[in-house]
């Protein structure tokens, strides 16, 4: 019987770890999808740099997460031997699952927390140095992001039974709404407005200067490829065979169906407002995907994809914040509309499956955009007073490409004919 039980443990164990596995080669995969965003958006002498950046900063992402951010987050450390990170060996004090369980959940969230200065990346795009970025990086999925990570995942210094007893219900951010996106989003804003509008971006009378994107196919690109790979990052944050949800598909389908919808007409057919559209309504329904209506995630999103055309037109002429790919109203403010959404649309009153609360969804999320945007002006500002955060001017003018990589997007046409 013994024997029965334990191969029916493994069994379960193995199945686990080829479904999160999964889960984090999808999310991985929308890593090509933010840097084919930024390479469509961005002019043509910057595209080779947003490749770069986004494959760099996971890799810098990657070791700062290893060697500290897990740990901050979900006190776990891989200083063992590797009988007993696979679960193959226990050790007193080291809680590691069968088959290497617990290792590939570690890489399913490192793909959430390297999005963060993926998000990031866009909103700076075109004019900050490389290596601060890179500084910024390690410093952010190393510290900032899993100190949030922890008190909202692993219910770190007992925030979420604090809300729990006050409220009745913890925050339900069941995919990241707030823990991934507003903090990309509102340490991006930081970023920003630290670095500066690129020159050239607006007038002396302060008008707007269009800078068109260099690829409408390749923004198109990045956007279906993020996408895809949502479903990933959605219906798999359920971490196990047996918690997974198909209403978190659906939910994810419909969200981001009203966002192209919604955009499409709030942007007037702007071909990179309705690419950006179908994203706002997938930010929108993370935190709530797993207790909300389909009809409900349908609006969500439809919101967030207005907003997102409203907001960035307004940031961009009204406030004029340089965000290149307005990632702080894609991230920043309709992950803070899906976080608060939760609240509404997950009650049972309107169709939701319940066991959520306005009050925590609203503190909750609050608190995680004041968190980042606050960690965005620290970080930022500590690399901008101490090693420069900014291209100078001839640099930013010849692009960051033949400025930081010294090669072009298309190397044989920089070549003059003999």
């Amino acid at each position: 019987m013994d024997a029965i039980e334990t191969a029916s443990a493994s069994s379960g164990a193995g199945a686990d770890v080829f479904f999160i596995l999964m889960g984090a080669i999808l999310v991985f995969a929308m890593h090509s999808g933010f840097a084919f965003l930024e390479v469509g958006t961005v002019r043509h002498k910057n595209q080779v740099n947003a490749l770069v950046k986004i494959l760099a900063d996971f890799a810098v992402s990657t070791v700062a997460y290893f060697l500290v951010g897990y740990m901050v987050a979900y006190g776990v450390t891989f200083f063992v031997n590797a009988a007993v990170l696979s679960g193959a060996e226990a050790m007193e004090g080291a809680d590691f699952a069968p088959q290497g369980l617990t290792l590939v959940k570690f890489f399913f969230l490192l793909t959430f927390a390297a999005a963060i200065p993926a998000i990031i990346s866009g909103g700076i795009a075109e004019r900050a140095r490389f290596w601060p970025q890179a500084m910024a990086t390690a410093i952010i999925v190393g510290l900032i992001y899993p100190f949030f990570e922890g008190l909202v995942w692993n219910g770190n210094f007992g925030f979420q039974a604090w809300l729990e007893e006050s409220f009745g219900a913890p925050f339900n951010d069941f995919a990241g709404s707030i823990v991934v996106h507003a903090v990309g989003g509102w340490l991006a804003f930081g970023a920003v407005i630290l670095l500066g509008r690129r020159n050239g971006r607006y007038t002396k009378e302060g008008k707007l200067v269009g800078f068109p994107p260099s690829s409408i196919p390749w923004l198109a690109l990045g956007s279906w490829l993020l996408c895809v790979g949502w479903f990933g990052f959605n219906v798999m944050s359920a971490q196990s065979l047996e918690g997974v949800s198909g209403l978190v598909a659906i939910n994810s389908l419909l969200a981001m169906v009203g966002g192209i919808l919604a955009s499409l007409v709030a942007g007037r057919n702007d071909p990179g407002f309705i690419h950006n559209g179908a994203l706002a309504g997938l930010v929108a329904v993370c935190a709530g995907s797993n207790v909300m209506h389909p009809a409900g995630s349908f609006v969500v999103g439809a919101v967030a994809g207005v907003l997102f055309v409203v907001m960035f037109e307004a940031s961009q002429r009204r406030f004029k914040i340089d965000d290149v790919l307005g990632v702080w109203p894609l991230h920043g403010l309709c992950g803070l509309w899906g976080g608060i959404a939760a609240g509404i649309f997950g009650l049972a009153e309107l169709g939701g499956l319940g066991g959520v609360s306005f009050m925590s969804q609203l503190i909750g999320s609050l608190a995680g955009a004041l968190y980042a945007g606050f960690a965005g002006f620290a970080v930022y500002g500590l690399l901008k007073v101490s090693v420069g955060i900014r291209l100078g001017q001839e640099e930013e003018h010849r692009g960051a490409d033949l400025s930081i990589h010294r090669i072009g997007a298309n190397p044989e046409a920089d070549i003059p004919p003999r």
